[in-house]
């Protein structure tokens, strides 16, 4: 009862209104919204805080940027669902906010513009992706999958073809660039349900196992430590849980290594097996699709022990959010 009256007193002021409105649909900083409310920041920032403190917007910092986003449990939902569609004032909010996520487009078609010689000479060596895609999803029991991870998430392109299939998915890089363009193409899809976040795959920041299904595709080739990589997916893995790794073959294409930053040209099965063993994760067998000059193998092992599903109360009754919750969910 009284997170319920909490919720309802923040949400109880006109610009706290238009914020929650704002939130839910789309990622903002505290910039965006200072812009598209027209007032100080001090001001935004204040509102926000109430607004977080009752669980209704969540916060996450990445680099000196802080993002929010609309907490995804019933009282916020409910909350939004009271809204009119025809107020003016928060008409004029989503006109103005549609000119901010164009800016975003912008800025992600002008960095593909200018990195795509890369992008175009790496998917021409290997099987091209639909075929790897639907690999995957014929693969996937997705009907038995909540909550998904995708580690080194780079444009968000995995999460856009398993994030329909599921309850949940996070994605994980490094990159800002990577991250701005993922979060475009998430909003594009409409996947309300996927999240692009900062972080670093060797320190995943989740406190335990929290995914059904972990993928790391076309990423351990970048790492100068695949070992541990591979050992942090499986830590946050649940029981039952299955782990995929999508990565090529080995090769000898010294320009990938100068040209393209790849610490290792490729990995031999009974490598990535031995730290999938060393991990506590049964294996099944490997699959290897051929491409000229590459070969891309997908690799397949669960975690030991029935699946868990999630309790009552917990991350089934709202978007949970794992870097928010041990400072941000109330």
């Amino acid at each position: 009862m009284e997170r319920v009256l909490n919720a309802l007193r923040a949400a109880a002021e006109p610009s706290r209104i238009r914020l929650l409105a704002l939130c839910a649909r789309s990622e903002l900083t505290v910039t965006q919204l200072t812009q598209l409310l027209g007032q100080s920041q001090p001001s935004v920032s204040r509102h926000l805080k109430l607004l977080c403190d009752a669980g209704l917007i969540d916060r996450f910092p990445e680099g000196s940027s802080v993002f929010y986003r609309i907490a995804q449990d019933p009282i916020s939902q409910r909350i939004l669902a009271l809204l009119p569609d025809n107020d003016s004032t928060l008409r004029l909010d989503q006109t103005r906010l549609a000119e901010i996520e164009r800016e975003r487009e912008r800025n992600a078609a002008a960095y593909f513009a200018a990195n795509a010689h890369q992008w175009d000479a790496l998917r021409a060596l290997q099987v091209p992706d639909r075929e790897v895609e639907q690999t995957l999803l014929d693969l996937l029991d997705l009907s038995a999958t909540q909550d998904f991870l995708d580690i080194g998430t780079g444009t968000g392109r995995m999460l856009e073809v398993i994030g329909p299939h599921v309850r949940r998915g996070v994605g994980i890089d490094r990159s800002r660039d990577m991250l701005a363009i993922a979060r475009v193409n998430l909003d594009r899809a409409g996947l309300r349900n996927c999240l692009a976040r900062q972080g670093d795959m060797y320190a995943l920041p989740f406190t335990g196992p929290q995914f059904d299904l972990i993928l790391l595709h076309q990423v351990l080739h970048y790492a100068d430590r695949p070992a541990e990589v591979v050992a942090e997916a499986a830590r946050v893995l649940r029981p039952g849980g299955r782990l995929i790794i999508v990565d090529v073959a080995p090769h000898d294409l010294e320009s990938l290594r100068r040209d393209h930053a790849h610490r290792r040209l490729g990995f031999a099965e009974a490598e990535v097996n031995e730290w999938l063993a060393r991990a506590g994760l049964d294996i099944h067998p490997t699959r290897h699709l051929a491409g000229t000059p590459l070969t891309v193998s997908i690799w397949d092992a669960n975690s030991r022990g029935a699946a868990a599903a999630p309790r009552i109360g917990q991350a089934d009754t709202r978007f949970f959010d794992p870097l928010l919750h041990e400072t941000q969910i109330r």
